[in-house]
């Protein structure tokens, strides 16, 4: 057994803000209870000191690339959820775009064996369409049989409207959500940032934020029209965030996430830094701004990473030539308490944004009360520290924030009871 002493607890499934101490028994919750008010029990009981830190529900990273299978050079489960169990994640949903594509069940079957020692659980996506050529529905029921959370053909938007609506419908019988990443491949093709006066001044080749919200308009048409959950991955400009605050006024069944770096990088910062390049490529300080009032007033569902490894020769080219993404999931929880301490948003937003936001996206739940799984993130708002990328988990070391300092950041995760990550 594990006690949880004197923390205070941040539970917004209950509306919880206040000093409790946790008892784990096993790969569950025994008690929660005010300090002091959990008696002595029989056997061995471990206590854990959390004095002056933030208890949370176990943080959920609703969008990661892991790599395996066919990318292990730059990640590997196990390295992927080690970095992800360092940053305070307890469970992580990996993309489909493996190599062979995850669009059968047999590869899903696969994910969940290789991920039998992994730091944290993984819900992995698969993918809408097969090998995600935007062509032919993939094996959706069967996925999610075998225990896809959703689908999604990330890196590439589903194809056409026609293929759109049949994933849909489809994906609406089976109370699945449809993730999407939008965009409009005419106006995004062979560029490598986001167009502007800073793309103008270094001569790198921009898109206009108009191929994202393209995408978006067309995608919630397509979900009024069938009724699915329609979920914006990685959403990332101004337009975009307007058109989903405006569909949940409407009540459809419409969400979105937010990426660390898109709400604290901007465009006139690239420069010529691959490790500042990805799709959707950073936005404009307008576009940061709308992102953040939408982290802070609802309109966003989910913080979630997309951290994207890839080996250092990759990154190491001229900027055009070199893929998009950075590793993200050491860095998430403390970019996303600047925020905080800067009282953009407040702390038990910041900590739904991690929790019970992407579990409703998912379908899943995410509370901490007596039966519930001992999934538990644990955190410190104040703790000084240092980000080196050196001394990453991950096997990948593509990030834009080495050496950056951070007030506060994750102390332990626990993930079924068991602790696999202390500072």
């Amino acid at each position: 057994m594990l006690l949880i002493k004197g923390g205070r607890l941040v539970d917004p499934a209950s509306g919880t803000d206040a000093p409790r101490d946790i008892l784990i028994d096993g790969e569950r919750i025994a008690a929660v209870e005010t300090p002091g008010k959990i008696g002595k029990r029989n056997g061995d009981v471990q206590e854990f000191e959390a004095a002056g830190l933030i208890v949370a529900p176990g943080f959920i990273d609703m969008h990661c690339h892991l790599r395996e299978p066919g990318g292990e050079n730059s990640e590997t489960i196990e390295t992927g959820t080690r970095a992800a169990a360092r940053g305070g994640f307890t469970a992580v949903c990996p993309m489909p775009n493996t190599r062979p594509v995850h669009d059968n069940a047999s590869v899903t079957r696969s994910i969940f064996e290789r991920a039998q020692n992994a730091q944290t659980r993984v819900w992995p996506i698969g993918a809408a369409s097969i090998g995600s050529k935007g062509e032919a529905l993939a094996e959706i029921a069967a996925m999610q049989k075998a225990g896809v959370v959703a689908v999604s053909d990330d890196g590439h938007p589903i194809a056409t409207a026609k293929l759109l609506r049949q994933v849909m419908d489809y994906c609406r019988s089976l109370g699945m959500p449809v993730i999407d990443h939008c965009e409009d491949t005419s106006l995004a093709a062979g560029a490598a940032m986001r167009e502007g006066p800073s793309s103008i001044r270094t001569g790198i080749r921009g898109m206009p934020a108009a191929a994202e919200t393209i995408g978006v308009g067309r995608d919630i048409q397509i979900a009024e029209l069938t009724g699915c959950h329609f979920h914006v991955a990685h959403l990332s400009a101004r337009g975009s965030l307007e058109m989903v605050r405006a569909a949940k006024k409407k009540g459809l069944a419409v969400s979105c996430e937010v990426t660390p770096h898109h709400f604290t990088i901007i465009d006139e910062e690239v420069g010529y830094d691959t490790h500042r390049k990805m799709n959707p490529p950073l936005g404009s300080r307008e576009d940061r701004a709308a992102l953040i009032e939408g982290l802070a007033d609802g309109t966003v569902d989910a913080i979630a990473t997309d951290h994207a490894p890839h080996e250092p020769a990759t990154k190491e080219v001229e900027f055009d030539r070199a893929p998009f993404g950075i590793t993200g999931f050491e860095t998430a929880l403390g970019l996303a308490l600047e925020l905080v301490h800067a009282k953009k948003i407040g702390l038990a937003r910041m900590v739904e944004l991690f929790t019970t936001g992407p579990a409703r996206v998912l379908g899943k739940q995410r509370k901490i009360a007596a039966g519930e799984p001992a999934d538990l993130t644990v955190f410190s708002t104040e703790h000084p520290w240092t980000f080196r990328a050196a001394e990453s988990a991950s096997k990948s070391r593509n990030t834009p924030f080495d050496g950056r300092e951070f007030r506060g950041g994750p102390m332990a995760t626990i993930v079924a009871g068991r602790v696999v990550y202390r500072r």
